[in-house]
């Protein structure tokens, strides 16, 4: 019989999918993988935002579903953690006598972290409120920061400040030889995987291990900065969209970035290219151990992220409501010698980031109780797999730190953003992948906007979306929830 697969998951914060496409950014280990492996290129998250993406991570579920909707540490949290009943991929694992262990930003729920799901802790960053995290009081300071800072003197803006009054300062890119301690939490899943690997365990063991870059601000070691010195950073229209037949929220947002000069965006997007090498580098150390591992071919490696960046394009950064592709975009890759067929291939099939959860629950033999959005990828690792896996993809937020509700659908073709209270989008993505030209207004699209919100407010219906109320304030959409039953 054999031995069940172990299961190394690898997960950076706020990652763009297309970084793994760009040749210009180094980036040796993940490619290695690619390789050998499978490049899953058109993986989306369900939400632009780190706790809701990770929630459905875990469970295979969608944030109306597991009730995880923006940061859990934040003052103005919308839930502070999973429904109650929400169950991981870890405890299915833990019934198939899986050793489970985790390293990093945990960031799913403030009220349990990963010990309550059969994890053992290693270095845990972001974790649930008893462990006093400090990363949680930075994420939400009181009143005093603010008195703290009231009457310090005016200052002139620094190379890659954002300056807003009353607020504390922001410097949007930078050095740091040890960014968000990144090192220190592969540093403690590298002497457990030496554990492992000496203590000749027969036990299968899954890990996790998920590291905070490169999340903004970009600072990273000098050393990998220097690897850009020379790298000319080349804008083009996407970064020149001011956005003005989009949502307003957008272009309020470009403006704070608009500070910033042609050379300083330039800056930071190497910042941002030199985050992804430093990531990459520090995959390379775990991967230098698990080589040493005998039962290594029998190891299922995910690479992948919670969600993208913007990067500059549109005027924008970091992620939020403005529903474009950097944002959702996320690179993913599978990795397992006896389990791929055909290494080396490029998947385009639509996958979702709730699909992997009830992937590794198939290839240890087991599943969900109850149903799940995600679907197991596993079919997928089969050479001779054709039939099409899925036709749209569907986004949810009810907003980053503020409350602002979006949906979205799209597939390969069309990408239709609906925002309540304010302008809807309609992008064709094949004459226009940048999404440049909002066709919403578009007469001739008619049909298709039709179509696009059956399918929105159908898996609406399928995921118990309460995004329904009738009242004439906010019951705006264009074509409203009961077309889903609409023959």
């Amino acid at each position: 019989m054999l031995k069940k697969p172990n299961i190394l998951i690898f997960m950076t914060d706020q990652q763009r999918g297309d970084t793994l496409n760009n040749q210009d950014i180094f980036m040796p280990n993940t490619r290695e993988l690619m390789a050998g492996g499978i490049h899953f290129n058109n993986t989306y998250c369900p939400s632009p935002h780190c706790c809701p993406s990770r929630a459905s991570f875990f469970t295979g579920l969608y944030p109306t579903q597991h009730g995880v909707w923006n940061n859990v540490c934040v003052q103005n949290a919308l839930s502070r953690g999973l429904n109650a009943g929400s169950e991981l991929f870890s405890d299915y694992l833990k019934e198939q006598d899986y050793s489970l262990y985790f390293a990093g930003k945990w960031h799913v729920c403030f009220d349990t972290g990963p010990e309550d799901y059969g994890y053992e802790e290693l270095l845990v960053t972001c974790n649930k409120e008893q462990k006093n995290d400090v990363t949680n009081d930075a994420m939400s300071p009181g009143w005093d920061m603010y008195k703290a800072i009231a009457n310090e003197p005016a200052s002139i803006r620094k190379e890659g400040e954002i300056k807003r009054p009353g607020y504390p300062e922001y410097i949007h890119y930078g050095i740091d030889e040890n960014p968000f301690n990144d090192r220190g939490i592969v540093d403690s899943a590298i002497e457990k995987l030496k554990q492992i690997r000496e203590s000749n365990t027969e036990k299968p063991w899954s890990m996790y291990i998920g590291t905070l870059g490169p999340h903004d601000p970009y600072f990273v070691p000098q050393a990998f900065l220097d690897m850009y010195a020379n790298y000319e950073v080349k804008l083009s229209e996407i970064h020149d969209d001011f956005m003005l037949d989009k949502p307003f929220y957008n272009r309020k947002v470009r403006c704070l970035f608009d500070q910033l000069s042609v050379l300083e965006k330039k800056d930071a997007i190497r910042h941002y290219m030199a985050f992804c090498t430093y990531e990459d580098y520090l995959l390379g150390l775990v991967l230098t151990e698990l080589k040493q591992h005998p039962d290594f071919d029998n190891t299922l490696i995910l690479a992948t992220s919670d969600h993208g960046d913007y990067n500059g394009e549109h005027g924008l950064w970091c992620k939020g409501l403005p529903a474009f592709k950097g944002a959702y975009h996320i690179p993913a890759v599978a990795y397992w010698k006896n389990g791929i067929e055909n290494p080396g291939r490029v998947c385009e099939q639509l996958v979702s980031l709730t699909d992997f959860a009830p992937t590794f629950l198939e290839v240890a033999g087991t599943q969900f109780k109850h149903p799940v959005v995600g679907n197991s990828l596993a079919s997928l690792f089969k050479e001779n797999e054709q039939a099409q896996y899925r036709e749209f993809l569907f986004t949810q937020t009810n907003g980053n730190e503020l409350y602002c509700t979006q949906r979205s659908v799209f597939n390969l073709h069309w990408k239709l953003v609906h925002n309540p209270l304010d302008t809807d989008e309609l992008y064709d993505l094949n004459n226009d992948p940048n999404e440049l030209c909002n066709r919403i207004n578009d007469p001739k699209l008619d049909q298709i906007k039709k179509d696009l919100h059956q399918q929105l407010w159908q898996f609406a219906a399928s995921v118990d979306d309460q995004n329904i109320n009738p009242y004439i304030m906010v019951g705006m959409a264009e074509y409203g929830p009961a077309i889903a039953y609409q023959k």
